[in-house]
């Protein structure tokens, strides 16, 4: 894109007619190639499952764009975690077009309303690894339930901070009792704040129990907290936990960051937290998030300074080794769309 965007309407998906749900071409690939391009892109992660993004397929682009009827402006008042859930899209979408064939070539906030324009770059066949890391995009899942107590090997370790050096961001690797108690202590120092504000509560409650093509439904919702529970977690309204069931003593705990901080630093680190949890689910691994202390400012500047300040804390995620979980619903692509104004 080129900076020259025109004002831009959501598609009536009513009125939308054609192949492949009224989509056109794209990028050299067809319609029905384009929507399952765009399947593949809505598979990623965000938080309550809320899905905010949407995409604008045109003859040499496919554009990544902010759904804002989807913000969460007491638990997401920056838009920050939006932006990582775009750029996590934008990182399935950049897989599924190198597993045509296709080169991408990423633009970050290419202007307008757009977050990211992806381009043909030529022609480069797909490797074993983006056909690994596609192959885990529809098997990734959030999984809030509690892991198996076995530790992750210090090889997968490695392995998940390489695929975040890749997308040019750090992954710190929570060690020694010191680092996880004081994180604990953010994480619960997050989580009351969070419970005080009603504005926090009532999102929460919005997106909870849904059985539409969004938000967090019973199946998704892990077991209920418990007093026992060493990290403060959410309750997503899961029944009563069956008795034994508690979660594990030593998870993995990781901060995924940024070198610096902004919107770009935020689509980046999204693409970033993608990898990662690609990379984990083709190591047999499940994830979770621990999002309460990069969602309190306050409670965000004091693990940035608790990780010496040259550090961005994007994300805190729980790795193990869990059970099957089901995927969580997504969006039909024709709900997905946008279009450019008429002139």
């Amino acid at each position: 894109m080129d900076g020259t965007t025109t004002g831009e309407a959501v598609v009536d998906p009513t009125a939308a007619g054609g192949a492949a749900n009224g989509l056109t071409g794209a990028l050299g690939l067809p319609p029905e190639e384009v929507e399952r391009v765009l399947e593949l892109a809505a598979l990623a992660p965000s938080v309550h499952n809320t899905q905010p993004w949407r995409f604008l397929p045109a003859h040499d682009r496919i554009e990544v764009h902010p759904d804002l009827t989807r913000r969460l402006p007491a638990t997401d008042p920056e838009d920050r975690e939006l932006r990582l859930a775009c750029g996590a899209a934008l990182f399935n979408l950049r897989l599924a077009v190198r597993a045509r064939g296709i080169r991408p070539l990423v633009s970050l906030l290419p202007g307008g309303d757009a977050l990211a324009a992806v381009r043909r770059g030529g022609r480069l066949p797909a490797d074993e690894e983006v056909r690994r890391l596609l192959a885990a995009v529809p098997a990734r899942r959030t999984n809030r339930k509690p892991f198996r107590d076995v530790p992750v090997p210090v090889a997968h370790r490695r392995a998940l901070v390489r695929a975040a050096e890749r997308e040019r961001s750090w992954l710190h690797v929570v060690t020694g009792p010191e680092q996880r108690f004081r994180l604990q202590q953010l994480v619960a120092k997050a989580h009351r704040a969070q419970a005080g504000d009603e504005r926090v509560r009532a999102e929460l409650a919005a997106w909870t129990g849904r059985r539409s093509g969004d938000g967090v439904p019973p199946g998704s919702a892990g077991v209920r907290p418990a007093p026992q529970d060493e990290w403060a977690l959410r309750d997503f309204g899961a029944g009563e936990r069956p008795p034994g069931k508690d979660y594990e003593p030593d998870p993995l705990v990781v901060v995924l960051c940024s070198f610096y901080a902004g919107p770009p630093a935020e689509l980046q680190t999204g693409q970033a937290l993608q990898r990662v949890l690609l990379t984990a689910t083709s190591l047999g691994l499940s994830a979770s998030f621990l999002s309460q202390p990069v969602e309190v400012r306050p409670v965000r500047d004091e693990l940035r300074r608790a990780l010496g300040g040259m550090v961005v804390p994007q994300a805190v995620l729980r790795l193990g080794f869990g059970s099957p979980v089901p995927r969580s619903p997504r969006r039909a692509v024709r709900d997905l769309l946008v279009e450019r104004a008429a002139r």
